[in-house]
């Protein structure tokens, strides 16, 4: 009776133990993404935890520039990266889960800049710009005509912003509070300048094409369990 019971494995926790432990990675962009105390953390973090949850996986959360997290998640199996832009160049090299990030786009300068003035695109193209290496907003810049400093991650050209070493940074007028926290700044130091045409994204979760699909199906039937959930909602609110 043991020996037939042993080669039985029906409970969920037997079953949950035949599935891959899964590797996420992601990048510093905060409120989304943070790290404090070597944890991953932030609001679209938390609804990745709690889409991994629901699906019964087991994750570690890891968090790297973004060029290395999407390498990295372009080579590994069963590796989830978020918060990533769909492009047609992507689309078909990855499995899309969902949403779980938005943003709005435009320029921002430190607010004593008053000689900082932008009505329209072109404007801005006689300013110095950082922007993250890897990001999507970066190739459609090019595809404007910008040059552009290329940076690790958004705190490093927010860094490059305060010591002026350049003029504007790109990011969604949401997030420039976080970030001004995050550097212990002044509440009043940056300002919204401009915001940019056709740089209206969706950030989703979304796994390296290997990743087999028993476990993508549990992915994606926990996220819409998520996407009604009132966090879901506050995260990706705030435009209409």
């Amino acid at each position: 009776m043991s020996l037939l019971w042993s080669g039985l494995c029906l409970s969920s926790d037997c079953i949950a133990a035949t599935l891959p432990h899964l590797t996420v990675v992601t990048e510093l962009s905060p409120p989304n993404q943070t790290y404090d105390n070597g944890v991953v953390g932030g609001t679209s973090t938390e609804l990745v935890k709690q889409i991994v949850s629901k699906a019964s996986l087991d994750a570690d959360y890891h968090l790297y520039p973004w060029a290395r997290a999407f390498k990295v998640a372009s080579e590994r199996k069963n590796t989830l990266i978020y918060s990533m832009a769909k492009t047609p160049l992507r689309e078909q090299n990855f499995h899309w889960i969902g949403p779980v990030a938005r943003f709005e786009l435009g320029f921002v300068t430190n607010s004593y800049r008053q000689d900082v003035k932008i009505e329209a695109l072109e404007d801005a193209k006689k300013y110095r710009l950082a922007v993250q290496r890897g990001d999507i907003a970066a190739e459609k810049l090019e595809q404007f005509g910008f040059d552009y400093v290329l940076t690790a991650d958004i705190e490093r050209s927010y860094q490059l912003l305060v010591t002026n070493k350049v003029d504007l940074v790109l990011d969604d007028p949401r997030y420039i509070q976080p970030m001004t926290d995050a550097l212990n700044l002044p509440k009043d130091h940056f300002r919204f300048v401009f915001s940019v045409p056709n740089l209206s994204v969706s950030g989703y979760l979304a796994a390296n094409i290997d990743t087999s699909d028993e476990v993508i199906n549990k992915l994606r039937l926990a996220f819409e369990d998520v996407k009604r959930t009132e966090l879901y909602k506050l995260v990706l609110s705030g435009y209409h």
